[in-house]
């Protein structure tokens, strides 16, 4: 069997993000905890995975600090899966792997889900990087300081 590589003392914040999240699994569960998925078995039914596998990416979201289990919002004896402020903060992560699919991954009308405001009912607007004076930036624009180099 195969070691998987931990990223988890990288100097690089994408390969920690990737370390504790970046398996697909994690993702759409995050996704789905975001759509108002709260317990194992909506998570289980939405994403149609083994539960062996579901079991053990919630146990390493929570572990994470990504969700948390909090008593049921109807009083039963079972816990749900909620998302942590940490948690919340993917948001965008996940808006931004939303937009790229949409753009690269549909025909121009092919039918797909969408997220809009819940206040007004419209699509999101595209995800922009920016700079601090408010440029709109690609990756030519940025460079990366390693921490050996400062």
């Amino acid at each position: 069997m195969v070691t998987r590589t931990r990223f988890d003392d990288s100097e690089c914040p994408v390969a920690r993000s990737v370390d504790a999240i970046g398996d697909w699994w994690s993702l759409l569960i995050v996704r789905d905890a975001f759509d108002g998925s709260r317990r194992f078995g909506e998570f289980q039914r939405s994403l149609g995975v083994a539960k062996n596998i579901l079991t053990a990416r919630l146990r390493t979201l929570v572990a994470g600090g990504v969700l948390e289990t909090v008593p049921a919002s109807d009083g039963s004896a079972y816990r749900e899966y909620v998302p942590t402020p940490k948690g919340e903060a993917l948001f965008p992560v996940i808006v931004a792997l939303r937009q790229w699919g949409e753009q690269n991954f549909f025909a121009p009308d092919e039918p797909h889900s969408q997220l809009v405001d819940r206040r007004q009912g419209q699509r999101l607007r595209a995800l922009e990087v920016r700079s601090a004076d408010g440029r709109r930036l690609n990756p030519a624009d940025t460079t990366v300081h390693k921490v050996s180099e400062q």
